[in-house]
């Protein structure tokens, strides 16, 4: 782990190379290839060394190819939407990317409302496109509408560090209480319980963990949990 500059070059041998957020290829990926820094950050990459990306604690999302991402609906658009994933476009979601769909059975989705979708193509001179199943199942996996509950805004930081399986936080609310929740890699949070004080506790357990917020770690937030009217 390092800190890198916009500008900077990566080398890499790996073949199968996948590159994340504040990242971009250069040449050829066959062999050594050049990766370019977009965005200062720390340079991160997953166990096997075959997926890079900049960790950097920003709330301006850069889309990238099969994140998943909470969106909110802004309009209508001919045959799908238009939906706000925090990012500098807003993002494109047709009305056949949900399991089952077809032109005379799609979901009727409202503006406010929200979804929990992937991100199918990601470009810097187009705009984002979503899709709400998983591209090789053609099977929801979890995705499509969200209903009740309530979002919260965090750091992306926060946003991987929840979607990570080893870090304590989601297990550990979940002990507590019959809770779910739908993280985006865009700094969003939807979380639902079956009880309102318990979706605010979870709530400000999130926002007390993050690291633009109060920074909590897990003996911190155990101690917290307990001043909660749970």
């Amino acid at each position: 782990m390092s800190v890198v500059l916009p500008g900077e070059l990566i080398q890499s041998q790996h073949k199968n190379l996948k590159l994340g957020p504040g990242l971009q290829q250069s040449g050829d990926l066959q062999g050594r290839a050049s990766i370019v820094v977009t965005r200062a950050g720390t340079l991160e990459q997953n166990t096997k060394g075959n997926k890079f990306w900049v960790e950097g604690n920003s709330r301006r999302y850069v889309p990238a190819v099969q994140e998943p991402v909470v969106g909110i609906i802004c309009a209508r658009q001919g045959e799908g939407w238009r939906v706000d994933i925090g990012s500098a476009h807003q993002a494109s979601l047709d009305g056949l990317a949900f399991e089952g769909a077809s032109r005379r059975n799609r979901p009727n989705l409202k503006v406010n409302s929200l979804v929990y979708a992937r991100v199918s193509l990601a470009h810097k001179d187009m705009e984002p496109e979503l899709e709400c199943f998983d591209a090789q199942t053609r099977k929801a996996e979890g995705f499509g509408e969200l209903k009740g509950g309530f979002l919260v805004r965090c750091s992306l930081k926060m946003s991987r560090n929840l979607i990570d399986p080893n870090y304590f936080l989601l297990p550990l609310l979940g002990s507590r209480f019959p809770l779910d929740a739908a993280v985006g890699m865009n700094g969003r949070v939807w979380v639902s319980a079956k009880e309102v004080k318990q979706t605010i506790a979870a709530t400000r357990c999130i926002e007390a963990a993050d690291p633009d917020g109060g920074g909590m770690d897990q003996t911190a937030i155990k101690k917290f949990i307990g001043t909660l009217d749970l």
